[in-house]
């Protein structure tokens, strides 16, 4: 029984991530009808309701399934990878169309407004070019240029007030909710030659500034702005918003549009002309040079109004037959939503999208009966198969004679869609680049739709997809302005006029046009972003064109000819010759190739792969300042801004590449030489290398050093080098770690400190040969055999493959064998097999994917700065990137480190690591299959698995890689501060007024830590890794000029005084507190003191290590000592601890 609780109370709906929902959602009724029946009781004076379940009869409990029911089913199953997917678009429609409630709300608007509008006074009639009658509260929303035209103007009530476009459709859709709202200009108003020389779009502002002033003094509307339609500056609206906060994502959109059939159809044709040379330019022109040019874009602007109402008709008439017609478009719509393809001039808009699948209706490449999943999924398999830049289609089913046929329409616009009425392209604004985008996208959902392995629902419909995110590579072309010198140094009047003045728009498609032919194969995709459409408030006048802000530019490049350094050309006896010179202008010569051949050429800069990387920027930079007049002062090239935080502070700055290549070759050799070497009672049965260097992922590569011997002391016994006293800490020298396995015998025996004694003498032995035959310095130990090479040091670890079994297995007191595991032997697996394996993987991928150790290595030099390196360790890190590489549903693999930088950040915030595992398909080995087995044993164990789940062909029950790291608290951690670096770096770098200092997402805010250890920077060896490097550096004994020898003096190995610190610390006082430290340099220690450490424990002698008592009464408690440990800190680290500086008394309360 259940008490009905009253609508106050009731749970609001939970919306998933990312979902375009709205705030009002705690109105939204639930309209789904339970029956049941009721008892109501007197009890109190309170009038209370019980539900009873329902009573059915056997014959309803086993009644067969009805037809409709068994389509369901049939549906679910064959559709969908699972019945969730359905259930996930079903409450995503739920969520994204308008409730009831707020529809009533949204009519009683209009209504309002529709009664205001019927109001509109007269006013006599004067010259288009007089304003006066306006006042001055209200400015008209269009730009004069020139500043005058021909014509009379009056204001006269609207012959007609109808509601257009979605709204009436039923497609309207949140976040967003815009309603149309058509007005119709009095015919007597309009004289039917004004579709001259832009006196019809004139007088249409001139009536929607005279609606404003009548708006602008009533108190049932809330605020008044001007907008444009989708940019388009000759069609100017009105938008309206309620009084009060109830509506608060709403708008009416006021459109003034001309009588139906007013103007002619053909006097619109993309080849006439309807704005004459001599007025736009007010130059005076003989009859002898008179031959105007068409202007398609200003016609179809023009004839765009003329034909809502007709469209609305032909888009009812086309849904009522088609029942899921209005969920497929909605879906639709959030599709392009989530891609920024539904907004701004020449978007793809909701309106394109119902009368796209209003084609595939007509033309029965989708069925009335389908679902709106299915309509989603034939409309994305369209767009992306069909080219409408080649082949335009047109939904007239039998155009009148007069209509332009499609070549007509090719040869005058991009791309082609023909309206029902024969004569409207509907993508007349829409460039090339934008068409072929919305192409790819389709492409790619179509491509991850049917692969089970990936999350299809999230992907389409869930993940928003901004152009920084998305592309490569991306630039902005900043002074908008200088575009008008780009379209007189092109040529361009006629388009100049045709866009009436729009420099933007008339330059776009050039300049679009001129970067794809030079950059031609580098590149998958050249996208542009879309300009926003306008708002302003009815009291200003309308914004230059150059008020837009900056115009995106997004690369997709491909990875094997982005960073070619020689542009090679035609040879030179050949005709392209000519236009090949002609492209590129001075930077094109006539060079010889081994081949024989001699070609024109372009060679660009580039020595480290970190400035090969920005051949593209040099290319685009070069052809704007030969061909479009604009400096590179007006470029804003963000395609590797981040990059900085990883380059090497070496003679020519890289970002690693060149560095890891060196140690890899150096591995390589001392590889083979290991193979070689005879004289062994077992031989060699595998060479593996173990250590992040090895895979291109250390953030900063070793470097061979050249040591300064007068820097160091002499150890007596190994005449080893000892830092001298006084001196700062020497550089730091990281051993790369070999693992070395030995063949299988019955020789090795069967006891581990046996085993330990047989590897220790391995160790000495190759120690012995590599001295012989390659005269390397080398210090064997019990554990391992450290080789001093190419200024580098190996740490070569010799394995036997069954030492792990053999800690596992002990006898008991009976003398019974018994076999248990033990974190020994997980230990010793996971060095010389599960590293191993990982590092010879992730070179492999490295390989496939150039950019992927650069990823890896920005990655990881985050978390360290953020202090979370301890928490994510660097095999986590790798594993995480790798992930993005090998499963980027909904992009595709980053092809730049920055990109691949952002998408870390996107996946460590935004995982649901609590209800999923994040599964690395490392060389594809796990199947579908796989998959599902994964998943159901991660949420038949969750509670006893780690808090983040990595799971790998290799390890698909236990997330090895994450056991120990990181806690629940410090994971939450993790994420927060991850989404918040995403949001401040993409803002940062797509905002050109920021101040452009990336390094911000690495500074941490230490205002969380109850005490800070600042560090002597002498003696941190790292120091000039840090974020933020000091002016002044020490000398470290190290030489910067000459050969590194190999041989000589055993440097000092390893040796890192903070890491060794840190060790300390956490050994002494790590049930009080965690410790946290940049290991790149950072100079403070942070701590946080525990919680629980602080509760009074009782009094016992053997666990007074840095407590003191507290007695209250008879009971004698102890509390830990705060003032001792601070101590402590302090002893502990002398000579390396400048301060320890207490910031908070937690332990005080």
């Amino acid at each position: 029984m259940k008490k009905k609780k009253p609508f106050a109370e009731e749970a609001g709906e939970v919306f998933p991530p990312n979902s375009p929902h709205d705030d009002d959602a705690d109105e939204e009724k639930n309209e789904s009808h339970i029956k049941a029946k009721r008892s109501k009781r007197e009890e109190t004076g309170e009038e209370k309701v019980v539900y009873h379940p329902v009573k059915l009869s056997r014959n309803d409990l086993y009644r067969p399934p009805t037809a409709e029911e068994l389509n369901q089913l049939k549906e679910a199953e064959s559709l969908f990878h699972c019945s969730l997917l359905k259930m996930q678009m079903e409450e995503l429609l739920k969520e994204v169309m308008l409730s009831e409630h707020k529809k009533q709300k949204v009519d009683s608007f209009i209504q309002t407004v529709t009664k205001l509008l019927q109001s509109v006074p007269n006013s006599p009639e004067v010259e288009v070019n007089d304003m006066s009658w306006l006042g001055g509260a209200v400015k008209v929303p269009f730009l004069l240029v020139p500043k005058t035209t021909k014509g009379k103007f009056h204001m006269a009530p609207p012959a007609s007030i109808d509601l257009i476009g979605s709204y009436p459709l039923g497609t309207c859709t949140k976040p967003h909710i815009t309603v149309d709202l058509a007005v119709t200009i009095p015919a007597d108003v309009l004289h039917p030659k004004d579709l001259m020389n832009q006196r019809y779009p004139r007088k249409r502002a001139l009536y929607l500034a005279g609606i404003a002033q009548h708006l602008k003094s009533s108190s049932d509307i809330g605020t008044l702005h001007y907008s444009c339609l989708h940019g388009n500056r000759l069609r100017p609206v009105l938008l309206l918003t309620p009084p009060g906060k109830d509506l608060s994502s709403f708008s009416l959109r006021v459109h003034v549009l001309p009588p139906p059939g007013f103007f002619s159809p053909t006097r619109l044709h993309p080849q006439r002309n309807n704005i004459r040379t001599e007025w736009y330019t007010g130059l005076q022109t003989s009859n002898s040079e008179r031959c105007e040019p068409p202007t398609p874009h200003y016609n179809s602007s023009v004839l765009g109004d003329l034909l809502p109402r007709a469209h609305l008709q032909f888009l009812t008439a086309v849904s009522s037959q088609c029942s899921a017609f209005t969920d497929g478009v909605a879906l639709l719509k959030v599709w392009l939503h989530q891609r920024d393809l539904d907004q701004g001039t020449g978007c793809f808009n909701g309106f394109l999208a119902s009368m796209l699948m209003a084609y595939l209706l007509i033309t029965h490449r989708i069925s009335n009966t389908m679902t709106a999943y299915q309509l989603l999924r034939n409309s994305l398999n369209f767009l992306a198969s069909a080219d409408l830049t080649e082949n335009g289609i047109s939904l007239a089913k039998d155009p009148d004679s007069s209509a332009p046929a499609l070549a007509e329409f090719h040869n005058a616009f991009q791309v082609v869609f023909v309206d029902p009425s024969g004569h409207l392209n509907m993508c007349a604004e829409m460039t090339a680049s934008t068409y072929k985008q919305l192409q790819h996208e389709a492409s790619m959902s179509m491509q991850f739709w049917d692969n089970p392995t990936v999350d299809g629902f999230q992907c389409l419909l869930m993940t928003p997809k901004p152009m920084i995110r998305t592309s490569d590579h991306v630039f902005q072309l900043c002074d908008l302005v200088r575009l008008q010198s780009s379209c007189k140094k092109q040529n361009l009047l006629s388009e100049l006029m045709d866009h009436s003045g729009n420099y933007v728009q008339t330059a776009l498609p050039f300049i679009l046009s001129l970067l794809q032919q030079g950059l031609g194969q580098r590149i998958h995709l050249l996208t542009h972003s879309l300009s926003p459409d306008p708002k302003w408030s009815v009291e200003n006048e309308a914004p230059k064109y150059k008020a837009q802000p900056p115009v995106s530019f997004g690369l997709l490049l491909r990875t094997e000819l982005a960073a070619s350094v020689l542009e090679r050309g035609p040879s030179a006896d050949s005709p392209k010759a000519a236009e090949f010179r002609q492209l590129w202008g001075p930077r094109s010569e006539l060079r010889r190739f081994q081949d024989g051949a001699i070609t024109e050429a372009v060679l660009w800069d580039g020595e480290s792969m970190c400035q090969k990387r920005l051949v593209p920027k040099q290319i685009i930079t070069h052809l704007l300042q030969l061909h479009a007049d604009i400096p590179e002062s007006c470029i804003r090239y963000v395609g590797s801004m981040v990059d900085d935080l990883i380059k090497t502070r070496s003679e020519a700055p890289g970002t690693g590449e060149e560095e890891s290549l060196v140690v890899i070759q150096s591995y390589d050799d001392l590889s083979r030489k290991l193979w070689r070497l005879g004289d062994l009672p077992l031989s060699i049965t595998a060479v593996q290398g173990a250590h992040p260097a090895l895979r291109y992922t250390q953030v900063f590569p070793p470097r061979p050093l050249l040591l300064d011997y007068s820097f160091f002391d002499r150890e007596k016994t190994t005449r080893s080098l000892v830092p001298k006293e006084g001196k700062p800490c020497p550089a730091y020298i990281t051993p790369i770690t070999v693992i070395c396995h030995m063949e299988g015998s019955g020789k090795w025996p069967h006891d581990r400190l046996a085993i330990h004694h047989i590897r220790a003498a391995f160790h000495i032995q190759l120690a012995e040969l590599l001295k012989k035959h390659h005269n390397y310095t080398c210090r064997p130990c019990p554990t391992h055999l450290d080789v001093w090479k190419d200024g580098l040091v190996f740490r070569i670890q010799v394995a036997y493959h069954r030492e792990p079994q053999v800690l596992r297995e002990s006898v008991n007191a009976e003398g019974l064998l018994v076999i248990r595991d033990n974190e020994e032997a997980q230990a010793l697996e996971m060095a010389t097999i599960h590293k191993p394996l990982l590092t010879s993987t992730l070179h492999g991928l490295q390989q496939q994917h150039p950019c992927f150790g650069a990823v890896c290595r920005l990655a990881k030099r985050w978390l360290a700065a953020q202090l979370f390196s301890d928490d994510i360790t660097e095999d986590t890190a790798d594993l995480l990137v790798a992930s993005l590489f090998l499963h980027p549903a909904p992009f595709i693999p980053p092809s730049s480190p920055q990109v691949g930088f952002l998408r870390f950040l996107q996946l460590l915030s935004s995982f649901d690591w609590r209800n999923n595992p994040l599964v690395v398909n490392l060389n594809s080995q796990l199947t579908a299959a796989d998959y599902t087995e994964i998943k159901n044993g991660f949420m038949a164990s969750r509670e006893s698995l780690p808090v983040m789940f990595v799971a790998t062909p290799k390890d698909k029950k236990m997330s090895m890689w994450t056991k120990k790291a990181p806690s629940i608290q410090m994971l939450h951690r993790v994420m927060m501060v991850a989404a918040e670096s995403l949001k401040v770096l993409e803002h940062q770098l797509m905002d050109g007024n920021q101040i452009q200092d990336v390094r911000v997402v690495m500074r941490p805010p230490l205002d969380v830590y109850d005490v800070l250890i600042q560090l002597n920077p002498k003696q941190v060896p790292l120091l000039s890794n840090a974020v933020d490097p000091p002016a002044v550096t020490f000398s470290r004994g190290v030489l910067t000029d000459g050969a590194v020898p190999s041989g000589g003096a055993l440097p000092v190995i390893d040796y890192n005084p903070v890491s060794l610190y840190l060790a300390q610390l956490r050994e002494a006082f790590g049930d009080l507190a965690l410790f946290f430290c940049d290991p790149f340099g950072g100079t403070v220690i942070c701590v946080l003191w525990k919680p629980k450490a602080f509760i009074p424990a009782p009094f016992k002698t053997s666990q007074m290590s840095a407590r003191t008592v507290k007695v209250t009464g008879d009971e004698a408690k102890t509390v830990p000592n705060v003032e001792a440990i601070l101590e402590d800190f302090r002893i502990l680290g002398k000579g390396l601890v400048k301060s320890v500086e207490a910031r908070t008394e937690k332990w005080s309360f």
